[in-house]
């Protein structure tokens, strides 16, 4: 079945955080991370089946979801996992929170790469704690933690290294030796590896393969805890099922005490829609990809084009970091906003002077942002 990306979704009038931070104004929303399509038609008619029922008491993870999850893990990144060492979340941002809680005590730090996904330093930094920044570098057009950089000075009170694979924000899909290279460091500073890999499924560069940290090696797996969802692969964001896949028994247990009687349930809606979805919402991934494809090559080429912006090829997720700093603003966010476009602040992730694009969106709407960040360029350079 041939399905149709072009067709306009009007969410403006819905409950979406996205459409909603600029209701009332003339400013096109390309900032939080979910997209503007409508997830795949088998995940809408299974959750209408399950509405139609009427009954909404408390529910379990289902078996299918879970052997449906390894099948895809199997398959997909030829790494083999086992039903116990998988624990439910309603959400992956719960899941940083409690590596960080179950991992890191107030004498200890955790390590990230900057810029980073805003949650990660939130999380990180919770209730007082203390983190270290392992700097972002080009290398080859590809934005690469610099895990040599002279910047980063260990002390030994190192726990947990939290990992963004793909990369969140600038879109880096991990290779082999690069992975190694942090498990590596990981072994070397006897750190748990948190790794957030949601946007696994979301690669735009055909040559880029998603290798889990986990897969690298029994080492790699003992020390990990890998979270995924389908929520960013099918559209499924707001309705929250994600899960923590823990190979190590003790690790496993510390991360369920600290979520115990703290993390909700997963929603029973969320069950249904993530089942349908790995079952039946691989056709409708391919199309998505293809579609994402075409406009991360438009937006890629039309950005570049214009004075004072940068922004690298994207392997993976449908997020562009666009780099600002070469333009005369102390606050390039909010030039883009007079201009009627709303990208996500860099602020947030350590680097004021860039942007983030979400690509997730009618091709149309992305030409019509193009369109106006040209025009206010030529004005800021006129």
């Amino acid at each position: 079945m041939t399905l149709n990306f072009d067709q306009w979704v009007d969410r403006s009038h819905s409950d979406s955080v996205k459409w909603n931070k600029y209701k009332n104004q003339d400013v096109i929303p390309l900032w939080v991370a979910d997209t503007d399509f409508a997830s795949p038609p088998e995940v809408v008619a299974e959750l209408q089946q399950r509405v139609a029922e009427g009954v909404f008491g408390y529910g379990f993870t289902p078996p299918e979801l879970i052997e449906l999850f390894i099948e895809r893990a199997t398959k997909r990144y030829q790494w083999n996992i086992k039903p116990e060492w998988i624990v439910s979340l309603p959400g992956l941002v719960c899941g940083l929170n409690v590596a960080v809680r179950a991992t890191v005590n107030h004498h200890q730090t955790s390590l990230l790469p900057s810029p980073i996904y805003p949650p990660f330093i939130q999380a990180a930094g919770s209730e007082g704690r203390h983190y270290k920044s392992i700097p972002v570098k080009e290398v080859d057009q590809r934005w690469v933690a610099d895990f040599s950089s002279p910047e980063l000075k260990m002390d030994g009170g190192e726990r947990l290294l939290m990992l963004c694979n793909p990369y969140n924000p600038g879109g880096t899909v991990y290779r082999r030796d690069e992975l190694m290279q942090q498990l590596a460091f990981a072994q070397q500073h006897d750190l748990v590896v948190c790794s957030d890999e949601i946007h696994c499924d979301l690669l735009l560069d055909p040559q880029a393969k998603h290798i889990p940290f986990a897969s690298l090696s029994e080492d790699a797996a003992q020390r990990s805890i890998t979270l995924m969802s389908p929520s960013k692969t099918f559209n499924l964001a707001g309705l929250g099922a994600s899960m923590a896949i823990i190979p190590n028994a003790e690790l496993r247990r510390k991360f369920e005490q600290t979520a115990e009687g703290i993390v909700p349930h997963v929603n029973i809606l969320a069950y249904v829609a993530a089942t349908a979805a790995y079952q039946h919402g691989d056709a409708w991934l391919e199309q998505q990809l293809a579609y994402l494809r075409g406009n991360q090559q438009l937006a890629t080429q039309r950005i570049n084009a214009m004075p004072g912006l940068r922004m690298l090829p994207i392997e993976g997720t449908y997020l562009g970091w666009i780099d600002a700093s070469a333009l005369p603003l102390d606050n390039p966010y909010r030039f883009f906003v007079d201009a009627g476009v709303g990208f996500t602040s860099g602020l947030a992730f350590g680097a004021p002077k860039f942007v983030r694009i979400n690509l997730g969106c009618q091709r149309a709407l992305l030409e019509k942002a193009l369109v106006r960040m040209e025009q206010a360029l030529a004005t800021l350079n006129g």
